[in-house]
């Protein structure tokens, strides 16, 4: 994806943090913007700040929501060719001490798995559609590498969004459509709430690897996530990916989109 291009991008949790940084840029570069969350009144805060920017409030965490988010931007984004899979929560709860209601938990897998994994499903062939090259990049995490005991359920749900990912790109290799895994550190957000911001500056995470998600690698890290020995990790875990993963004969997009059985 080269990126003088104008590009229609969508950002899922787009309101703050990582998607709020990663729209900044992309609006900036001169692209068609769009992002989406649950709060109406984060999202006007940043249509404020960021003239131009297009927002759509929405509840990712629901199918009916996902559904209702994939029509919108079918009929109002038809040249859509960067989906970013950004909206995330974290809750700070021990496996010992958690004595939550079943549906904080449930809802936390809702909105880190099933959303990104339904929303691919939902719009990947729109994104194959106009035969152009685009760029489906889920945000995952360092936790899904290295399981994180304050946020079990947050660390689990990445790890299966990794393992689905790189599926995904296997699912994809023939077509123009190239599948990225963003693998933040921690970084000083709201993610877990008033009081937790902790990491990595914001800025310097998003001007390091905004110009890395066109595409072209596979996987894009920062800082400890970036580090050789663990893109040396991650290299050697791909090529036992790949010469497993050709004991089955499983589907694949062809490069028209359609389904090679």
């Amino acid at each position: 994806m080269a990126t003088h291009e104008k590009r229609a991008v969508l950002i899922t949790g787009g309101g703050s943090g990582i998607g709020l940084g990663l729209a900044a840029r992309h609006l900036a570069a001169g692209h068609r913007v769009m992002i989406t969350g649950r709060r109406s009144d984060r999202l006007a805060a940043a249509a404020g700040r960021l003239p131009g920017i297009e927002t759509f409030t929405n509840d990712i965490a629901t199918p009916e929501g996902r559904q209702h988010l994939a029509d919108h931007v079918r009929q109002t984004m038809p040249e859509l060719d960067v989906l970013i899979n950004n909206a995330g929560v974290q809750r700070r709860v021990g496996i010992a001490s958690d004595r939550s209601p079943w549906d904080e938990a449930q809802h936390e897998i809702d909105i880190l798995f099933a959303a990104p994994v339904h929303l691919a499903r939902l719009l990947v062939p729109h994104l194959l559609a106009h035969g152009r090259p685009s760029t489906l990049i889920n945000v995952t995490s360092g936790g899904a590498f290295f399981p994180q005991s304050f946020a079990p359920l947050y660390s689990a749900a990445k790890a299966a969004l990794h393992s689905y990912t790189v599926n995904l790109r296997h699912a994809l290799a023939a077509t123009p459509l190239r599948v990225v895994e963003l693998i933040p550190p921690a970084v000083a957000t709201e993610l877990a709430g008033p009081g937790h911001a902790h990491g990595a500056d914001l800025d310097a995470f998003c001007d390091t690897v905004f110009p890395l998600l066109d595409g072209s690698r596979a996987e894009v890290g920062f800082g400890p996530t970036a580090a050789p020995d663990f893109t040396e990790r991650r290299a050697a875990e791909q090529r036992t990916f790949e010469a497993m993963t050709d004991r089955f004969d499983v589907p694949v997009y062809r490069p028209d989109g359609r389904v090679r059985v």
